[in-house]
């Protein structure tokens, strides 16, 4: 299956803004959307691939800070450019921390928008692609028993197979085979991998009894 094209959103009051930055992003190839508003954004806005936002600061309605506090609130996860005419330090930082992509002045140079937008969709393709390995992990997870689940809680806690059989009250023999079963299902070769999957999942590691 192919990978949807890289969009870009544009959410700006100023029209000649809007048409400015919509001729430049175009010009390298990526498509983009404009709005005169964050309502209308979040109203329309229909992210498939990766993406990332360029908002203004100060806007009429909504300002460019408060959209992005309404994005986090629910989980609307997209890469940050703020532009804006009226830039100040603990504004800059509160974006920051907001995890926004670069804070750029207007009139922003075009070299330094089109390197935000590629960080931008750098940060996002790279996030795309973790939680598509997160959903594959809880997939091979979904297929263990749940005394599999157990002994894979348990190995990659550290407990060797005999601790484990002590745990749970059954045979050492019997703990192999589950074990070699939870890194079939898994489709893991080693420990380290197992472990990492864990950690992924937020699994912590189990004390024995």
């Amino acid at each position: 299956m192919s990978t949807p094209e890289p969009t870009i959103y544009l959410v700006d009051d100023d029209e000649s803004v809007r048409r400015s930055i919509e001729r430049l992003v175009r010009s390298v190839g990526y498509s983009v959307h404009t709005f005169a508003s964050p309502k209308d954004f979040l109203e329309e806005h229909r992210c498939a691939g990766p993406c990332c936002l360029i908002l203004d600061l100060r806007m009429p309605d909504l300002s460019g800070l408060a959209l992005q506090k309404m994005m986090e609130d629910s989980d609307l996860q997209m890469p940050i450019i703020f532009l804006t005419g009226h830039g100040d330090i603990p504004t800059t930082v509160e974006a920051m921390k907001g995890g926004a992509v670069d804070f750029l002045p207007k009139p922003c140079e075009e070299t330094k928008l089109l390197e935000a937008i590629r960080e931008g969709l750098r940060r996002d393709t790279l996030e795309r692609d973790q939680q598509e390995e997160l959903r594959e992990i809880k997939r091979k997870l979904s297929l263990l028993t749940p005394r599999e689940f157990e002994v894979f809680t348990l190995v990659v806690s550290g407990l060797l197979n005999k601790q484990i059989a002590w745990e749970l009250g059954t045979a050492e023999k019997t703990i192999k085979v589950h074990r070699a079963r939870v890194m079939t299902k898994m489709q893991v070769l080693s420990l380290a991998e197992l472990v990492r999957m864990a950690e992924r999942l937020g699994i912590k590691p189990r004390d024995p009894q």
